[in-house]
């Protein structure tokens, strides 16, 4: 599973997740890519998932770029548990996604197979995505 290292805190606040991505919204290595056309929280295990099945289906001849890392801990207390007593240990990591955030890129296989691919790899994830290329990747979503 994706977590970091290290970081400086434990533990952290949700936060709010609007507005449009800013970064990440372009193509930079691969010709096809999925991007989220809705806003969402992705986990660890979803991208681990997605990388697999991606990796998979092209039989490990593409070559793959992961946009996106898991770096917001996201805490859960126990079943059963009375209120009160503090914030529970850390569950998962995840991370937000915005609209236009490109998340996985594919490059060196056929358009077929890394269509299928991608399709493929939008089951797994969260949220609402889109297959774009380099051709049409300025397109409003």
């Amino acid at each position: 599973m994706l977590m970091p290292k290290r970081t400086k805190y434990r533990k952290q606040m949700k936060g709010r997740n609007r507005g449009k991505s800013f970064r990440c919204n372009t193509l930079c290595y691969g010709e096809y890519a999925i991007k989220a056309v809705e806003a969402g929280r992705i986990d660890s295990r979803q991208i681990e998932a997605a990388r697999i099945v991606l990796m998979r289906h092209t039989k490990r001849l593409a070559k793959g770029w992961l946009r996106v890392f898991p770096d917001k801990p996201l805490t859960k207390k126990p079943l059963e548990t009375r209120m009160g007593k503090g914030k529970g240990p850390v569950d998962k990591w995840v991370m937000n996604i915005k609209p236009g955030r490109i998340i996985y890129e594919v490059a060196g296989v056929d358009e077929e197979t890394s269509r299928e691919a991608l399709r493929l790899a939008q089951h797994k994830l969260p949220f609402k995505t889109k297959i774009i290329s380099r051709e049409n990747e300025h397109e409003v979503y």
